[in-house]
């Protein structure tokens, strides 16, 4: 995750100075129909938009990675009943693959629905790491659907993951029918559906834990 941070990092503050850069980057559907530049699937996820951009995404991977990946084995006190994360499941190195997997694929699964949408808008342009993110987050959630989660500007104020994940879901579906904004809400869904899904296939049982940790 340290590398997917830095390199990010890197990349996004190099592409606020140069414009090429940014507009090689990004992800504009009409260039991919139209000119079969496949790379704008993958490099849009390591440009962003500006600063707040940047830190909001690099803030929910560092925290929600770390969360997936580890869950706390840091601590050194593994408590009985606790799935403590993507390393203590399958080890350091598969677990690692599975995130890096669930990260980059997320990334190019979020395109689709702005693919199909905006194919053969010239316009259209999307950026950024948010979709990539998106999936790391639902796949912390559905990993520990009740661990309590914070919201930065509700400072104190904690919820279990899967109340943030339902209403987080519920927001981004309705901001993406209301439309007219500059924010693809529609990557973001994409993104969620596919860190659902991926946990799901590599472990079934996530499944049956989420709806026991809503009606327990």
């Amino acid at each position: 995750m340290t590398i997917i941070l830095v390199a990010t990092v890197i990349i996004s503050l190099v592409a606020f100075n140069n414009q090429q850069i940014l507009d090689r980057s990004m992800f504009i559907p009409y260039d991919v129909k139209h000119h079969r530049k496949y790379e704008r699937y993958f490099t849009h996820m390591f440009v962003h938009a500006d600063f707040g951009h940047l830190a909001f995404n690099m803030f929910s991977l560092y925290f929600l990675g770390s969360f997936l990946l580890t869950l706390g084995t840091q601590e050194g006190i593994l408590r009985p009943g606790i799935d403590y994360g993507l390393m203590h499941h399958y080890g350091v190195l598969k677990g690692q693959i599975h995130f890096f997997i669930l990260y980059f694929a997320g990334g190019i699964v979020a395109t689709i629905i702005p693919y199909v949408r905006h194919q053969d808008n010239m316009h259209y342009r999307s950026l950024g790491a948010s979709g990539a993110v998106s999936a790391v987050v639902f796949g912390a959630i559905l990993w520990n659907p009740s661990v309590p989660l914070s919201i930065v500007f509700l400072p104190g104020i904690s919820f279990p993951a899967w109340v943030f994940g339902l209403v987080y879901l519920g927001f981004e579906f309705y901001m993406d029918r209301r439309g007219g904004g500059r924010i693809a809400h529609d990557a973001h869904i994409g993104g969620a559906l596919f860190g659902i899904t991926y946990i799901l296939i590599i472990n079934i049982d996530k499944g049956t834990e989420f709806f026991q940790a809503i009606f327990k």
